[in-house]
């Protein structure tokens, strides 16, 4: 299903490649990281232009009647489940059931008698538990063996109170324990199980039938059986049931159902007028990124990830947000469990996703689908999307290129923002100018101006002895003026 058919087109990307083109390369990708991690099973996915554009299986989906995995296989995608938790949070938020900086006690009671690390520790936040600053110490592995966990159970867990690792708000910290609560806040809110949330107000509108919490519920021929490795041997997992701690790793699900879940994240993107009939406000999807500011140094998984070029990467709201220095925005989470392993990631500026699931312990396969990334990016399949140039900033771009033909600013005449004049004169413009064209030689200046939003752009011109790197940067006035315009020349080698 491709979810733009729910609603407005969006922007044609450009012409790319298929990336069935490409299979071969991709399948070795796969089955050679397949082979160095032990793994059962695996499907991979790109999903392109709101469908599910390619999708490769390998492997089995379980080990006794060796049935191939299919696009159908349902696997458990553990913390990708998160994603779903903090739509949920953001949809209740929308409906004005909750504010994101209200604290957690007020929606789960037994928060209330906690005793916090210093008397001047804040009350946690929904939005602490959602970005991961609650304070809670890192829980993996112990917060994947609670998915059984009872309600009852959790809820004297909560009552008993919890030790900090360190007062709320001062780092990010992972904690599948922040998410449990969150499911908490969501059933107390609905005063319905956090599931029935999640399939009713998510799963369902998006078409994905076959997807769920209650796994033992699920065919069992069409599921995933997790498998660990140890004493060079696969040993099965114990199938974990429904919890309450299903909130922060318990979905199921198969690439043609997650594909649809993809399909409707990346349509959220690029901001636009028409229709919003998704199960959420696009706004609010695009709000997944924002989240807390304890941003660290990345490293790409891909292979030679560390050789590579670093980036930022912070926690949003159910995602990793990665500033990457090619991809621009990437949204990103793995998923480990016991018995399964899995990766998404997503690209906003390209309209596109890539995710992997596996069925063995912990064998997040966040390396293949990077190396895969990059494999397509280099090929043409992924295209990141063009801004388009609003008819102001292309207005100033030809003023631009008539003042560097003619020396002088007298085409910017009345469109120039207070600052212009005062930040160079126009005899200092005459002779700047006049210098920079006696470096850079003859150039050509019709090439486009690059938008980096309706306000701003840049250009590159061919030269003689170099090339001009410029700029133009309108103001945020009315009627719009110019506030700053640059020629920059680089010489050759």
């Amino acid at each position: 299903m491709a979810f733009l058919a729910l609603g407005t087109p969006l922007p044609a990307l450009a012409q790319s490649s298929d990336p069935a083109s490409f299979d071969p390369e991709i399948t070795t990708i796969l089955k050679n990281w397949m082979t160095e991690n032990h793994i059962p099973g695996m499907v991979f996915g790109v999903v392109k232009d709101g469908r599910l554009a390619y999708v490769k299986t390998e492997g089995v989906q379980d080990l006794v009647q060796k049935r191939p995995v299919t696009p159908d296989t349902l696997f458990r995608i553990a913390s990708m489940t998160k994603a779903f938790t903090a739509l949920s949070i953001l949809k209740l938020r929308d409906e004005g059931k909750l504010a994101l900086d209200d604290p957690a006690d007020r929606y789960v009671p037994e928060l209330r008698g906690w005793t916090y690390p210093t008397t001047d520790s804040p009350r946690i936040t929904i939005r602490d538990l959602l970005t991961h600053s609650a304070g809670f110490v890192t829980d993996d592995p112990w917060g994947d063996r609670q998915q059984v966990l009872s309600q009852t159970a959790f809820t004297a867990l909560l009552r008993a109170g919890v030790p900090f690792t360190r007062a709320p708000e001062m780092r990010h910290e992972y904690a599948n324990l922040g998410y449990a609560i969150l499911g908490r806040v969501i059933a107390n809110i609905t005063k319905a199980p956090y599931r029935s949330f999640v399939e009713q107000r998510l799963l369902t509108p998006l078409g994905m039938t076959a997807s769920g919490f209650d796994v033992l519920a699920h065919p069992k021929d069409k599921r995933a059986i997790g498998y660990r490795w140890e004493n060079d041997a696969w040993a099965e997992e114990p199938t974990m049931k429904d919890g309450a701690f299903n909130a922060m790793g318990g979905l199921e699900t198969s690439a043609t159902d997650y594909a649809k879940w993809l399909s409707f994240i990346t349509s959220a993107w690029p901001p636009r007028d028409g229709e919003d009939t998704g199960p959420a406000k696009r706004a609010t999807v695009r709000q997944i990124m924002r989240g807390a500011n304890n941003a660290n140094v990345f490293h790409r998984y891909a292979t030679g990830g560390g050789k590579q070029c670093p980036g930022a990467l912070a926690y949003g709201m159910g995602w990793r947000v990665i500033t990457d220095c090619d991809y621009g925005t990437v949204l990103a989470h793995g998923g480990g469990y016991p018995g399964y392993g899995s990766h998404v990631m997503v690209l906003p500026e390209y309209g596109a996703a890539l995710f992997a699931l596996t069925n063995r312990t912990y064998s997040g396969p966040s390396q293949p689908v990077w190396d895969i990334a990059a494999l397509l990016t280099a090929k043409g399949v992924l295209v990141k999307r063009v801004e388009p140039v609003s008819a102001d900033l292309a207005s100033f771009y030809t003023a631009a290129q008539t003042v560097w033909t003619s020396g002088t600013i007298d085409a910017l005449q009345g469109r120039v923002a207070m600052n212009f004049p005062m930040d160079r004169t126009a005899v200092n413009w005459a002779k700047v100018l006049a210098e920079t064209k006696a470096k850079s030689g003859t150039c050509e200046t019709s090439a486009p101006i690059a938008a980096d939003g309706a306000l701003s752009g840049t250009f590159t011109w061919k030269c003689e002895k170099g090339s001009i790197e410029g700029t133009v940067l309108l103001a945020p006035t009315k009627p719009i003026t110019l506030q700053s315009l640059g020629y920059a020349f680089e010489g050759k080698d």
